[in-house]
């Protein structure tokens, strides 16, 4: 509140605050990870990469509440899949950005290919899995701001609706990775 900066949820439906999701949403910011604890009902985790275990305020919450991922590592990718796996099932939700990380290759950003795990495990869950476009965050702070900065205003998030995975399969998956996709893309303003 003190920085200027807000957050604009737009839903597409309501989400049951007693239902775990898998939210799966495009990443710019920093603030995107702010927004979802904002955006996200009852206990969930991060699913984030593991140099944020450098971070000694990030490292607290890593190493208890949210499970980390080195993707140069194949045993810990299955560590963290499993581990996100469990929490799912327990009723736990599971935020990912499945770009894999913020790129710092294009300002003004673009949506990167999304990775395979978030809609495997949606599916192997049955948890439904849930698309959010954040559309504007990049301009207020892209990244962490050091390169741009940032600046007060307003962050637009537009939630769309659950998408039910309990008949899907796994061949469902790469079919579910495109359609959220699309759905991420359709709704992010690139000006």
């Amino acid at each position: 509140m003190f920085s200027g900066i807000y957050f604009r949820f737009h839903y597409e439906s309501p989400l049951q605050n007693d239902q775990a999701y898998v939210f799966a949403a495009n990443h710019s910011s920093n603030l995107d990870i702010m927004l979802f604890c904002q955006l996200a009902k009852g206990a969930y985790s991060f699913l984030g990469k593991v140099e944020l275990l450098k971070n000694p305020v990030l490292k607290l919450f890593f190493q208890t509440i949210d499970i980390p991922l080195d993707r140069a590592s194949k045993m810990s990718a299955f560590r963290a899949f499993k581990r996100a796996g469990e929490q799912l099932n327990a009723g736990r939700s599971l935020i990912i950005f499945p770009e894999g990380g913020i790129s710092g290759a294009n300002y003004p950003p673009t949506l990167e290919p999304f990775k395979n795990g978030p809609f495997r495990m949606a599916i192997e869950t049955g948890t439904p899995i849930v698309a959010v476009s954040i559309s504007d965050a990049w301009k207020l702070m892209w990244d962490d701001g050091a390169k741009y900065g940032t600046r007060p205003g307003i962050c637009d998030i537009y939630v769309h609706s659950p998408i039910v995975t309990e008949n899907m399969s796994a061949d469902d998956a790469e079919k579910l990775k495109e359609r959220i996709f699309e759905l991420i893309k359709h709704k992010i303003v690139q000006k």
